[in-house]
């Protein structure tokens, strides 16, 4: 097998260029061309038919009410052709009526015939001048065709000295050598910088190509340099990946179980309580109250307003978004005061975090810890802290009560639901804890 030549952007920025450029000059090309054509035969028609017509017109203003010219008029009209300056310039001359009728020509045969109306005839008639290298098809052209020479027609209008209107028409021929030569000098002219300006258009765009091609290289060895690297870390970030798609699967049924503790907290507290009044009340409505009702039933009530109290304040966070790490740190430490009515001794740094997840977690670590701290181990005193760490944020909760051994405690939710919560962050969670005595929980989270 023959190997593959591989061609630089430049060059196939190129090879798919240059039809396009090509289609286009030639489209411009042709399009100047015509322009110029018409440009140059209506400017020598104008220039023809105002000599023409300083020289004429003044010899035919009684041609209005006729058909064709008297007598004198054709006799001044043939002595100033033939005779006078148009003789050099113009080979033959006719004059047209509205409807298409001769009213004098250079062949008198032609004189009094009419002819089909043609497009270049009714154009003069309407006011325009028109010029045009006529094939001489028409009967009319008998006398020129038989010259075999090419011919300029021009046709141009007569109008009347007194009120502008026109009166007739004047087709007169001009020798066309060397307005031909004139027209093909333009055009291979107009052709030359057409040509010019897209190859210039073509050496720049494969000149800003060929830099950007080099750029694109240069970019490529970098970025093939950067993918080796990128490679290298590829594993790591894979078995990353997997950590957290495992936390993640391990938090739907986490937050499951979480879902069915609520749903039994709400049955076996609150639920219970309300049924117990609802119980008492409808023994009053029936006529077999006790006593002792109205107090049983208030106190079933308050009771149930109050475990439904501390299930919400265990459910609901605080507005976190505005805080700094630090600030949620002491927010979730000084919420634990309250509501414990325990003193945390607090050691917190100046930290920052820009992730809200971050901000979340740290709040609920310190909510779940220090619950479970004052609820479980009986300490006398609990520790709380947060610092900078190696690896981004560190936080930690001592403290020195009766410890635990993490096989009776693995099918709680709260630990576990903060190893699941700490992992899908990119962190990790340690804990040590001696069962005869002091537990300290930390966390190491990407700030």
């Amino acid at each position: 097998m023959r190997p593959q030549i591989k061609l630089t952007h430049a060059w196939q920025f190129s090879l798919a260029c240059v039809p396009v450029l090509l289609a286009g000059m030639l489209a411009i090309g042709f399009w100047v061309s015509s322009n110029i054509e018409k440009a140059i035969l209506q400017n020598r028609a104008d220039a023809t038919a105002l000599f023409v017509d300083s020289i004429v017109s003044p010899l035919v203003q009684n041609l209005s009410p006729q058909t064709v010219l008297d007598e004198k008029s054709r006799a001044d009209l043939t002595a100033a052709i033939g005779a006078g300056p148009l003789a050099s310039r113009i080979f033959s001359f006719k004059i047209w009526t509205h409807d298409a009728m001769v009213a004098f020509s250079t062949d008198p045969e032609l004189i009094g015939k009419t002819f089909p109306m043609q497009p270049a005839l009714q154009t003069a008639i309407n006011g325009t001048v028109t010029a045009e290298f006529d094939a001489l098809s028409g009967d009319e052209h008998a006398f020129e065709r038989s010259s075999g020479l090419p011919f300029l027609e021009i046709h141009s209008p007569i109008r009347d000295a007194r009120t502008g209107e026109v009166v007739g028409v004047a087709e007169f021929y001009e020798r066309s050598t060397d307005i031909i030569s004139e027209v093909r000098r333009s055009i291979f002219h107009s052709w030359l910088v057409v040509a010019g300006v897209t190859i210039g258009m073509l050496a720049i765009l494969f000149l800003i190509v060929a830099r950007g091609s080099a750029q694109i290289e240069r970019q490529r060895q970098k970025l093939d340099e950067q993918v080796c690297k990128l490679s290298q870390l590829l594993e790591l970030n894979t078995t990353l990946r997997k950590r957290v798609d495992d936390a993640s699967q391990r938090t739907v049924a986490l937050n499951e179980r979480y879902l069915r503790r609520l749903s039994s907290d709400l049955h076996d507290g609150p639920t219970q309580l309300l049924g117990f009044a609802l119980m008492r009340l409808e023994a009053v409505r029936k006529g077999k109250a006790r006593d002792d009702d109205q107090a049983l039933i208030q106190r079933s009530v308050q009771d149930a307003i109050e475990e439904i109290r501390n299930i919400c304040r265990d459910l609901r966070l605080p507005e976190l978004e505005d805080l700094s790490g630090s600030e949620v740190a002491i927010r979730a430490i000084r919420a634990h005061e309250l509501h414990s009515g325990m003193s945390i001794d607090t050691a917190v740094s100046n930290v920052d975090v820009k992730s809200q997840g971050t901000r979340i977690c740290i709040y609920r670590f310190l909510q779940e810890t220090l619950s479970n701290a004052s609820r479980h181990a009986n300490p006398s005193w609990i520790k709380a802290s947060v610092m900078p760490h190696a690896d981004g944020i560190a936080v930690c909760v001592e403290d020195n009560g009766i410890g635990f051994t993490r096989d009776t405690t693995s099918a709680g939710l709260g630990l576990s639901g903060l190893e699941e919560r700490v992992a899908s962050l990119g962190g990790h969670m340690e804990i040590a804890s001696n069962p005869s005595g002091g537990t300290a929980v930390t966390m190491v989270l990407p700030s």
